[in-house]
């Protein structure tokens, strides 16, 4: 498998990524899933791209935003929309966000595997934020082949201490 895209997210105002996926909810109202036919032949280059590549298994791409102590989805590119302009507050969603900080230390070819110097991890609960952490991966020995399974889309990417957030 190949890495794949991180979801795009607005934390503390500034745009960086997760390496971790959200899941949509299935049948809400406000997100829309697009043929996937008459998406390849959209003229936004971005979502051609995202419906073709390797790079992004799940087909399209989530913008997220932390704000307020909520989280919310923002806009979808690829095979789903979001309608309308306010953001969705993700209360379907429950789990730890795993958002990237720093250099990468460490490439990995598979999931969202990579090693940064730093990992912030947000706890949410029902689209509300509970608690963070910040994990430094500076000096850690990391094996790769576990990283590349943990990380895989649609995993629980779950690493230990989660339980403890």
């Amino acid at each position: 498998m190949t890495a794949q895209i991180g979801e795009r997210l607005i934390f503390d105002g500034k745009e960086t990524s997760m390496a971790f996926c959200p899941p949509l909810p299935k049948g809400h109202p406000r997100i829309i899933e697009i043929d996937p036919d008459k998406a390849k032949h959209d003229d936004s280059a971005p979502i051609s791209l995202i419906l073709l590549s390797t790079a992004c298994w799940r087909g399209y791409q989530g913008t997220w935003e932390i704000k307020d102590g909520q989280f919310y989805l923002v806009d979808l590119c690829g095979r789903f929309r979001l309608q309308g302009e306010e953001p969705l507050l993700a209360d379907w969603f429950s789990g730890v966000l795993r958002i990237p900080r720093g250099e990468m230390l460490q490439y990995v070819h598979m999931g969202f595997g990579s090693i940064f110097e730093e990992e912030v991890h947000v706890k949410i609960e029902r689209g509300k934020v509970i608690t963070s952490r910040v994990i430094n991966n500076r000096g850690k020995k990391q094996d790769e082949w576990e990283l590349s399974w943990l990380n895989l889309p649609g995993g629980e990417n779950r690493f230990p201490g989660d339980d403890e957030l």
